[in-house]
């Protein structure tokens, strides 16, 4: 397609009546069904009985792990396979750089904590970063704002791993080496180190994880004065979000995206997450797939990427709960709008009044290749327990172990006790979320 025409289809989108919204997404979705029939097995195979005329709810849904464990059938380029992406993947380097100069590579666990292999090719990486430079600002006065100050972006995120962020930010380093724009500061690294770089760089638009911006807003030290700031990966609850416009002075805001299907929605001045529908098709359903009405809580979600065509995703799951909303928005647009659970983890607490962010043991947790699921429970002040799904459960718990206890000193806590549990990662008995970290209830001193 190209960026300026993905640009300019974004752009038109911007504009488009209900009944124009429904003809896009029609029109692109027979498009991508008919490409992924001819160049994926995978879905030749599960649309075999699907015809020209078909609507959305006749194509069988698909999950996360039928689709990695089918990786090889469901990609629609015979030349790329998990193996050779396995191989790709060793080399850190190749963070952000294209497979054949063709796709970009991504990796995730998701909510469920099964991983994920996810590539992007051309379309996609041009269809997201359209949306991200049309729609990623909820105000005007804070777009302009931050392209008068140079358009200087922090993210505090993971800065290693095969992660959508991480990724993204450094393919755009790639194609533009002498801007100077963009810096990703590591997550887990220690507080000083995050805030002195941020210090430094005095970013215009400072983005990362409710949870750890939540952290980090308690230190004086950190003097930045950014435009706005974005956060991501987890529920932006009302309070994270009062504290970090009390701490920064300017508006923060949120998005919903996923890897697999890129930018979902964006939050408008009214604070809606707004979905980007001529790009993704949003279902909320039921445990049976059956479509919950405007306003009723789904327990799940189908999610179709109308941009991908190297690797279709097709009304495939997200174990996400959210409300889809019909009323028509104060500020202007026609699209549908939607609230979300999002992720529920808890920040620990621990002695001399250290907290940890669960994004932080989130991210090391899932870089150990041979653990498929996890899950990290405070049990007392100095004592966790860690339930895992291996095939190489021992040596997923040594390496798991080393790796929180580093990170543990790191930020002064010494004498940590981790705990291998012989139980699996587990829902919430009550609400059925899935948690990978979190406190058990601790007894009263």
């Amino acid at each position: 397609m190209g960026l300026i025409r993905a640009m300019i289809k974004t752009y038109r989108g911007n504009g488009c009546s209900r009944d124009q919204l429904a003809k896009v997404q029609k029109d692109r979705l027979k498009k991508l069904v008919g490409f992924a029939k001819e160049n994926s097995p995978f879905y030749k195979d599960l649309y075999k009985n699907i015809g020209e005329d078909f609507c959305l709810e006749d194509l069988p849904p698909v999950t996360k792990p039928e689709m990695m464990a089918a990786f090889d059938r469901v990609v629609t380029d015979r030349h790329v396979t998990m193996k050779r992406i396995d191989g790709y993947c060793k080399d850190p380097d190749h963070i952000g750089r294209m497979l054949d100069d063709k796709y970009l590579v991504f990796k995730t666990s998701g909510s469920t904590g099964n991983p994920a292999v996810v590539l992007y090719d051309q379309n996609c990486i041009d269809v997201s970063s359209a949306v991200a430079a049309l729609r990623t600002f909820a105000r005007q006065e804070d777009f302009k704002a931050f392209m008068r100050h140079g358009k200087k972006t922090a993210g505090v995120f993971a800065d290693y791993g095969f992660y959508l962020a991480c990724g993204m930010s450094r393919y755009l380093q790639l194609k533009m080496p002498r801007k100077k724009t963009k810096i990703t500061v590591d997550v887990n690294a220690p507080e000083a180190q995050i805030i002195r770089e941020l210090n430094a760089f005095d970013p215009a638009m400072l983005s990362g994880y409710p949870s750890n911006l939540a952290l980090l807003a308690d230190y004086d030290e950190l003097t930045i004065h950014p435009d706005v700031v974005i956060t991501g990966g987890e529920l932006l609850t009302d309070k994270v979000r009062r504290k970090l416009q009390d701490k920064f002075g300017c508006y923060v805001q949120t998005h919903y995206s996923c890897t697999e299907a890129g930018e979902i929605a964006c939050e408008c001045s009214e604070g809606h997450l707004h979905i980007n529908e001529d790009w993704v098709i949003v279902e909320p359903v039921d445990h049976d797939n059956r479509p919950v009405g405007y306003g009723v809580l789904s327990d799940k979600v189908l999610i179709t990427n109308l941009a991908n065509y190297i690797q279709p995703f097709i009304r495939y799951e997200l174990t996400d709960r959210i409300i889809v909303h019909h009323e028509k928005c104060r500020c202007g647009k026609n699209t549908l709008w939607l609230e979300i659970e999002g992720r529920t983890d808890d920040t620990l607490a621990f002695e001399n009044g250290v907290k940890t962010a669960p994004m932080s043991l989130y991210k090391i947790l899932e870089e150990i290749k041979c653990i498929q699921r996890f899950q990290l429970i405070q049990t007392g002040p100095k004592q966790l327990e860690l339930r895992l799904v291996s095939d190489r459960k021992e040596q997923g718990f040594a390496e798991a172990k080393r790796e929180l206890l580093a990170f543990f000193k790191s930020k002064g806590l010494e004498n940590m006790e981790i705990n291998l549990s012989d139980q699996p990662p587990q829902a919430d008995p009550v609400s059925g979320k899935f948690k990978h970290v979190y406190r058990a209830a601790l007894p009263e001193k």
